[in-house]
């Protein structure tokens, strides 16, 4: 994301997200967030002019930062807005979340790798099922639809 939607997203300006951003370099590593070349920048402003035209004072003196997912939460730990506080305790909680369904999803693996062990005292549709359901559990991904070679008429 743009330092720029950022900005607006967590209520704060450009140039105080961007004070924070280099007030906190070790919280923002190369993977959290880099800065957009003067090509990409020119690019991106002619992109921007195109859908609307920018009030007077509202044109950038410097290259935009560009945002990672990570970048983005740990700008939300730097900014002291509202918004921005808002947002850090909804991606903790959500990170509890994932981590209490990532747990209760390896103990049903763990159990299904148990019974499956013990194969011998069960029948083999028991075992069919669990490999159904291991299969349901971690779906493969589809491979895309390949092309027919050949001569093909038009229609």
């Amino acid at each position: 994301m743009l330092d720029s939607d950022i900005a607006e997203l967590y209520g704060v300006s450009v140039k105080r997200l961007n004070e924070q951003v280099k007030r906190n370099p070790k919280r923002f590593p190369p993977d959290f967030m880099f800065q957009l070349s003067i090509n990409e920048n020119k690019r991106l402003i002619s992109i921007r002019s195109q859908i609307a035209t920018l009030k007077r004072g509202q044109h950038r003196k410097y290259l935009s930062y560009v945002f990672t997912e990570h970048g983005v939460t740990m700008l939300a730990s730097v900014l002291n807005s509202e918004k921005a506080v808002e947002i850090s305790v909804y991606v903790v909680r959500a990170f509890i979340k994932l981590r209490e369904m990532l747990a209760t999803h390896k103990n049903l693996i763990k159990e299904f790798e148990k019974i499956k062990r013990v194969q011998k005292t069960h029948g083999q549709h028991i075992i069919n099922i669990l490999n159904v359901i291991s299969q349901l559990l971690n779906p493969p991904v589809p491979e895309p639809p390949k092309e027919p070679l050949g001569f093909r008429e038009r229609k």
